[in-house]
């Protein structure tokens, strides 16, 4: 086989196990509070300072068009689990906060989210599978070219919904709508 081949049906079996994964983590999304798009912000939100961000900033972390984020934060702002905050820094800019409200909320999804997926991914493979899958998928997302990475972006800094409060060591990580820690 070609590299190219290789290279191909790496791709497609990737592609193809996350279509398969996300869509059972949908089906078990465990609340009716939140859409699981929403969910996403909030968890985006979590690992940000004060839990806020602009929203031009989230659309680098969302697989979603600028217009839908903003229609999913308006509905989040309905909910009372964020709020829009104009930014001093552009006339034009909206901030996103995440309230008190919303972290709970967040917190308690990610917990039984978390379950799915150690359900689901942690059902199929092994520990060292699993830590082997986390480095090659680590090591594909840090080679995209810098307009497809977000600024800062290491990869760490999500919260853990089960403390607390932020710990100031955010090594420890929730899972996102995909379990990752974005």
């Amino acid at each position: 086989m070609s590299e190219t081949s290789v290279a191909v049906g790496a791709w497609e079996a990737l592609f193809r196990a996350q279509v398969s994964v996300m869509r059972e983590l949908h089906a078990a999304f465990p609340t009716d509070e939140i859409s699981f798009n929403e969910y996403d912000v909030l968890f985006n939100l979590s690992s940000q300072p004060e839990r806020r961000a602009r929203i031009r900033d989230l659309t680098r972390h969302l697989l979603l068009t600028q217009p839908s984020i903003s229609r999913l934060v308006d509905r989040l702002a309905a909910k009372g689990v964020v709020e829009k905050l104009s930014d001093p820094g552009d006339g034009r800019g909206i901030i996103v906060s995440m309230t008190s409200t919303g972290y709970d909320l967040y917190r308690r999804t990610a917990v039984s989210h978390a379950s799915a997926i150690r359900s689901r991914v942690g059902g199929s493979l092994d520990h060292d599978e699993l830590v082997a899958l986390t480095d090659l998928c680590t090591r594909l997302r840090l080679g995209a070219t810098d307009d497809d990475r977000a600024e800062g972006d290491d990869g760490a800094g999500q919260v853990d919904p089960t403390a607390g409060e932020a710990p100031a060591d955010t090594s420890t990580t929730a899972p996102g709508p995909t379990g990752a820690a974005s």
